[in-house]
C-alpha cells in the first residue's frame, strides 16, 4: 500500500479533523524512528497514518481497532501494519513484539501530548517546543489529563529509548510538518495582522 493510498483510506473514515492532524503526525513520529532505526519508511508511515482510521466510526474500546481489522484486510495493508494497529490497544491484550509495534505504542500518545504542548505557547509553534517544556507539562497531572504518562514512559522503555531522547525525536519528527499541523505559528501571525 502506498502513502497515497493509506491517506485516502484514511481520509474515507476520518472527518474530524483533530484526528486527522494526529494520524499525519504519528505517521511523521514513526517515519522519524524508521529513519533512525534502518527501517521501511513507507511501511512505517502508512501504520501511523492508518493506526486511527476507524476511531471515529468505532470510538468504544471493545471497538477499535478490532473492527478495523477487516477493513484494512480487505484494503490489501501489510499484515505488520494490521498487527502494530492491533496491537497499540493495550486492551487487546496483542503483544507488541517487532520494532514498529514497539514504536507505533511508543509515539501515539505522546505525539499528542507534544502538540497539546505546541497549542499552549503563545507562538502556536511546534518550532517553540522542546524537551524540557515537554518534561515540564508531563509533571502537570491537570494538563492534557487524557495521556497517560505511564504509556508514554512504558513506550520509551519497550522500545529502548531514554524518555529525554524519545521525546526530543518525535519533537523533531513533528517540526518537520509543523505547517501540515497548523502548528508553525502562521495561524497567529494571519490573526494579528487581520487578514
Amino acid at each position: 500500500m502506498t502513502r497515497d493510498e493509506a491517506n485516502t483510506l484514511l481520509r474515507t473514515y476520518t472527518t474530524q479533523p483533530h484526528l486527522i492532524k494526529h494520524s499525519l503526525a504519528v505517521e511523521a513520529a514513526l517515519r522519524g524512528y524508521a529513519r533512525r532505526l534502518g527501517e521501511d519508511e513507507e511501511l512505517w508511515a502508512v501504520t501511523g497514518l492508518l493506526h486511527d482510521f476507524d476511531y471515529e466510526m468505532h470510538p468504544e474500546p471493545h471497538q477499535h481497532p478490532a473492527l478495523g481489522k477487516p477493513i484494512l484486510e480487505e484494503q490489501g495493508v501489510p499484515d505488520a501494519a494490521i498487527h502494530a494497529i492491533q496491537s497499540h490497544a493495550d486492551y487487546l491484550g496483542i503483544p507488541r513484539s517487532s520494532a514498529l509495534d514497539k514504536a507505533l505504542y511508543a509515539v501515539d500518545e505522546l505525539s499528542g501530548f507534544v502538540m497539546a504542548v505546541a497549542m499552549v505557547r503563545p507562538s502556536r509553534s511546534l518550532h517553540d517546543v522542546d524537551v524540557r517544556a515537554v518534561k515540564k507539562k508531563l509533571k502537570d497531572k491537570a494538563f492534557a489529563r487524557a495521556v497517560s504518562r505511564d504509556e508514554i514512559q512504558h513506550g520509551a522503555e519497550d522500545l529502548g529509548v531514554a524518555l529525554d531522547d524519545h521525546i526530543g525525536q518525535v519533537i523533531e519528527s513533528l517540526q518537520r510538518i509543523a505547517p501540515e499541523l497548523e502548528l508553525d505559528g502562521t495561524n497567529i501571525e494571519r490573526a494579528t495582522s487581520g487578514s
